[in-house]
């Protein structure tokens, strides 16, 4: 049985190489720039910040902050990351299409100004644009609002996905890769980001209080191309994209999923299934992903020895790019694939400093690794989205140049990771957890909450 397991392997291997041998000219797809979004500094949600809107919420009851205050002090998350400006003002009951669009529009053209600037090419230039924003449909779509800021032309592809939560950005990334495969020498932008400003959830459903403890405000602009003639502009090429959705299932499929609660509160479920789902998901992925990558030995010597040992994702990939969606997230992926904390350094780090910031997460953990000069040419990073659907949308690259250029982290990395790990939740709202707080008052918890008792 091993050994036609082994010949199965073999032929698989062999069968890809020879299909990228005839069909793989003209996939080239770069990566050129990237530029990643950074809030203004009076929109961080700090402890004092949570608090308020905390106690804003005169549904909540004692359990429920408790609850609240529990699952804050295991978030992950700093002090440092950034919420909508309608929600810091406390607008969240009530929300504009104007706050969703501004939100929106300060991610889109802070980073495209970026990218624009740095690489010196033209919007004009642009051949494709594809915007993910899971949760806002506008009309004008927020692609025409892009086409119609920067002047671009009339005959641009231009892609608007909505609904295919945090794993959009590797989906576009695909879209761009196919385009390219009968499109010589075009020039690509993807903008991934997330709009939270309509999306604060205002009941006391336990499993749809935990986004507004983990999504914050961000995003990401990418610049692509399968110019050749660009290949030294390049920082990244793309080796390979597979993609997996399991929304056939019906567990998958409700694990993660927008609805309103009993009280007409909308928000998002996160079932308990979710972390089961998403294992099952990324295994699904990799057994399609890693042959393509991983070296023929390595295949083999796994072949031999898989009930006593794991596949060594590193005899391939260098660097992993784990999507920052939660503690949960990344110590469930770390265990499953065999990381160490190096590993798993630049995820948790920008879990802490930005949150979640749904499809443009990755990004800001490239951006890590980055500006700690981890990147050397020739190393390959895998990077591991998932998303609701449920979805494992994997990707790999490979560096072209040792990146050392500056960055969101700019003037923060030097801070990270921290030395000492003092969680603030947990330091100012202990309280809320002794027994005499059973019978409190909402105006009490306010008290606590707010730091005048």
């Amino acid at each position: 049985m091993e050994l036609v397991t082994i010949v199965v392997i073999l032929f698989t291997i062999f069968t890809l190489w020879l299909t990228k041998l005839v069909f793989g000219r003209g996939e080239t797809c770069y990566m050129i720039d990237y530029e990643c979004y950074k809030a203004e500094d009076e929109t961080k949600l700090d402890t004092v910040q949570c608090a308020k809107i905390a106690s804003r919420n005169k549904n909540l009851r004692v359990e429920d902050y408790r609850f609240l205050v529990k699952t804050m002090v295991n978030s992950g998350l700093g002090e440092e990351t950034y919420g909508p400006k309608n929600i810091i003002s406390g607008e969240e009951e009530h929300p504009k299409l104007f706050d969703s669009i501004s939100e929106l529009e300060a991610v889109f053209y802070d980073t495209l100004d970026g990218i624009f600037t740095r690489s010196k090419i033209s919007p004009s230039h642009v051949d494709i644009l594809v915007v993910t924003v899971s949760l806002s449909s506008a009309v004008p779509s927020l692609a025409s609002r892009i086409i119609n800021h920067y002047n671009m032309r009339s005959d641009i592809k231009a892609f608007n996905l909505i609904g295919m939560g945090c794993s959009a950005s590797v989906i576009a990334i695909d879209l761009v890769q196919q385009l390219f495969k009968t499109q010589k020498n075009r020039m690509a932008i993807i903008v991934s980001t997330e709009s939270m400003s309509a999306h604060w959830y205002c009941g006391r459903e336990r499993s749809m209080m935990l986004s507004n403890c983990l999504f914050r405000v961000g995003g990401c602009s990418m610049l692509l191309t399968n110019d050749r003639a660009r290949k030294n502009q390049a920082l990244l090429k793309l080796k390979c994209v597979v993609r997996t959705h399991l929304a056939s299932g019906d567990e998958a499929y409700n694990c993660c999923m927008q609805v309103e609660d009993d009280h007409g509160y909308s928000g998002f479920r996160l079932n308990k299934t979710l972390t089961k789902v998403a294992a099952r998901a990324l295994t699904n992925n990799l057994r399609v992903l890693l042959p393509k990558v991983l070296p023929l030995w390595e295949i083999i010597r796994y072949a031999f020895l898989k009930s006593s040992s794991k596949i060594n994702l590193k005899t391939g990939i260098q660097h992993f790019c784990v999507h920052p969606g939660g503690r949960a997230v990344i110590d469930d992926v770390g265990a499953n694939l065999g990381l160490n904390e190096y590993d798993l350094e630049p995820s948790r780090m920008t879990l802490h400093r930005f949150g979640n910031t749904s499809s443009g997460g990755l990004w800001y953990v490239l951006g890590y690794m980055e500006a700690k000069k981890r990147l050397k040419k020739g190393d390959r990073i895998l990077m591991i989205s998932l998303g609701a659907g449920f979805k494992c949308n994997n990707c790999v690259w490979e560096v072209t140049k040792d990146l050392d250029r500056t960055n969101v982290w700019k003037d923060i990395i030097e801070k990270y990771p921290p030395k000492k790990s003092i969680n603030p939740y947990l330091d100012k709202y202990a309280r809320i957890h002794d027994e005499d707080m059973d019978f409190a008052t909402p105006e009490d918890i306010a008290k606590i909450l707010l730091g005048s008792a």
